[in-house]
């Protein structure tokens, strides 16, 4: 299975910030915010990464990541969308990359305060099709949004509804196989001039090959306001310290 990561996009809703680098540079606490969508996918057992930048810092991730090496992977590939088309087409161009695999995608501005591994793993016995993560939040309304059965099953994912139908996002992390590439030619560009995500996730969903899995720990969209940005990096301190004094008084025990 590979992983791809989407870092492109100029950051506007960050300026002044991103003025001179690309927001997935900016430091999330103690660690550039790349590292952690890195860290999650190499503990599911990845060690194959495409990243994909855009903007005129593209270089910037070659000088802070180099081959991948230091955080366990095999190769670490990048690839350039050169305009802001949507997380659709910047997936589409890792098709070669992907190369009849399965794939888990990641924003690059997301940020979770659990692994990855079960869900990984659930997508991994699935014959095919794709896996979303779902999270219950206060106001999903700048998000894909699940509209449930009466069963509980997903009927329909609506981007960003002015009346959201749950209170359950569909996170920045996409779990797909090959067959994706085929759906992303498929796609009109939205109002937005995008090919959009949700439009690849109700395709699969058109035809009973889409699953989710639940998200317990925390989300954040690091990349969604600055304030959501310095949030971020408060959740992110005190998971890291908490997590820290738990270890701490774990080894006291033994």
């Amino acid at each position: 299975m590979k992983g791809v990561i989407l870092a492109g996009g100029l950051g506007t809703r960050l300026y002044p910030l991103t003025k001179i680098t690309n927001k997935h540079l900016l430091p999330v606490y103690d660690e550039p915010m790349i590292y952690y969508p890195i860290k999650s996918l190499v503990e599911t057992g990845i060690d194959d990464i495409m990243i994909v930048c855009g903007g005129n810092q593209a270089g910037e991730f070659l000088r802070l990541l180099g081959n991948g090496h230091e955080f366990g992977l095999k190769h670490l590939n990048y690839s350039y969308q050169k305009n802001e088309g949507g997380i659709a087409e910047a997936l589409g161009l890792c098709k070669h990359f992907v190369d009849g695999d399965k794939v888990i995608v990641f924003l690059g501005d997301n940020i979770i305060g659990e692994s990855l591994v079960k869900a990984a793993q659930e997508f991994r016995k699935q014959d095919g099709g794709a896996r979303i993560l779902l999270k219950e939040v206060d106001d999903p309304t700048d998000y894909g949004v699940v509209k449930f059965t009466a069963e509980g099953a997903i009927e329909k994912i609506i981007e960003k509804p002015k009346v959201p139908p749950s209170n359950f996002a569909v996170v920045g992390i996409y779990m797909y196989d090959s067959n994706v590439f085929d759906i992303i030619e498929t796609l009109e560009p939205s109002d937005r001039n995008e090919l959009e995500i949700t439009d690849v996730n109700n395709a699969y969903l058109r035809i009973g090959k889409l699953k989710y899995s639940s998200l317990k720990g925390f989300w954040a969209d690091a990349g969604a306001s600055v304030e959501a940005y310095y949030q971020t990096i408060r959740i992110v301190r005190n998971f890291k310290l908490n997590s820290k004094k738990n270890k701490a008084r774990h080894l006291t025990t033994i």
